[in-house]
């Protein structure tokens, strides 16, 4: 068995370098950028008034000052500055060429069309030109678009962006005793769960998710399935690893020339696991168990699918205060499921009592995989721990 950090190694040697595509900005929320955005105007384009209220020269001030024209956002005033005169001027609106000073509006006494200041601001209250951004600023590549950065892009006068096209994955589950939901399961089956899991999953991390049919357990069925996952760039398959008369995933995998980067991971829950290239993608092998193939899938799939698209691949590890004692870990790596309290500087982590790598309600409850390492030694409260965080809800940082 190879560790955990080698087997991870091993997943993400076989991602290729990120592929470009360009999309409309409104389709780009989520993505990846893979080249620069650059700014084709300027932000503000002019100099803006910061408040509503008038536009005047701090060398007339207090006045009295004529009121001799508006300027309002859209609709800039065209007139000359001159002195002992001041504009009607609106949020957002061009301060004139000559006009040094925005006072508001609260702190004007204006009789007709003669204004006095009785209280002074103390700064300009004009945002100058391009104080945001300037034609040429660019937005660098390797972060996703989220909502902010798509609004400055679009400030920015870009319609287009080059981001890294997502990639395809394919979930191919099988076996006799699986049927999808819905369906109401004859006696021995049970109800596929794995594939959306993992789907999910997938999409999570940036990919584009497709769900194979359920294969039985035969070789020509699986050989169809690995038919139809062809140019995708990473198949997940889910179970049919290990050696077992009825586990024929991995001699089918062989068949269509993957070679195994690896077999066996020193981890719990999950233990039988394969990974290598298969044409121009990959392939990854998981385990059958319900939380094993979850917790491999956030392990070694997610990271994987990062790599594809160019990003940090992780998985994200954070430190908390242990909340039980523990006794001391076996010689495989243990992720174990737990909950976290926000309280204190650090979060405090307690693994449920419950680690049955089959229940998927303990899976459920989970905000976090507590991570034991090999041969860790017994633990008490209040020990640091390291532990990758499942549910962005709860986190207390």
């Amino acid at each position: 068995m190879i560790s955990v950090e080698q087997a991870l190694a091993h997943v993400l040697a076989l991602a290729p370098a990120p592929r470009p595509e360009t999309v409309a900005l409104e389709h780009a929320h989520g993505r990846v950028l893979l080249e620069p955005a650059v700014a084709a105007m300027t932000q503000p384009p002019f100099d803006a008034s910061a408040m509503d209220g008038y536009a005047l020269r701090r060398a007339d001030l207090p006045g009295p000052l004529d009121v001799i024209g508006t300027s309002a956002a859209g609709h800039p005033w065209g007139g000359e500055a001159r002195p002992g005169t001041a504009i009607r001027i609106f949020t957002g609106a061009p301060v004139p060429t000559g006009y040094d000073h925005v006072e508001l509006q609260e702190n004007i006494l204006r009789e007709d069309d003669r204004i006095t200041v009785q209280t002074r601001s103390t700064g300009s209250n004009i945002r100058a030109r391009g104080n945001d951004f300037a034609a040429g600023d660019r937005v660098e590549p390797g972060h996703i678009l989220g909502a902010a950065q798509i609004g400055l892009l679009a400030a920015m006068n870009v319609a287009d962006v080059t981001v890294a096209r997502a990639p395809q994955v394919v979930i191919l589950t099988g076996g006799d005793e699986l049927v999808p939901p819905g369906t109401t399961p004859a006696p021995g089956q049970i109800i596929s769960s794995n594939d959306l899991a993992l789907a999910a999953l997938a999409r999570e991390a940036g990919a584009v998710p497709r769900i194979l049919p359920i294969a039985r357990d035969t070789p020509d069925s699986l050989r169809d399935s690995f038919r139809a996952a062809e140019g995708a760039d990473l198949l997940v398959t889910i179970g049919g690893a290990s050696v077992g008369d009825h586990d024929l995933i991995a001699g089918i995998a062989a068949e269509q020339g993957i070679v195994q980067s690896f077999y066996k991971v020193a981890l719990r829950p999950g233990k039988p696991l394969m990974a290598g290239p298969m044409g121009a993608g990959a392939m990854l092998g998981l385990p059958g168990n319900p939380v094993s193939a979850m917790v491999c899938g956030i392990l070694f799939m997610q990271p994987l699918i990062r790599a594809m698209l160019g990003l940090e691949p992780g998985p994200l590890i954070r430190t908390a205060l242990l909340g039980r004692d523990l006794s001391a870990e076996g010689p495989r790596q243990h992720y174990l499921r737990a909950s976290l309290d926000g309280e204190g500087d650090l979060p405090r982590i307690t693994p449920f009592d419950d680690q049955d790598s089959a229940r998927l309600t303990v899976m459920s409850d989970a905000d976090a995989l507590l991570i034991r390492p090999p041969e860790d030694p017994a633990r008490k409260a209040g020990d640091q721990v390291s532990y990758i965080p499942l549910r962005s809800d709860v986190l207390p940082h």
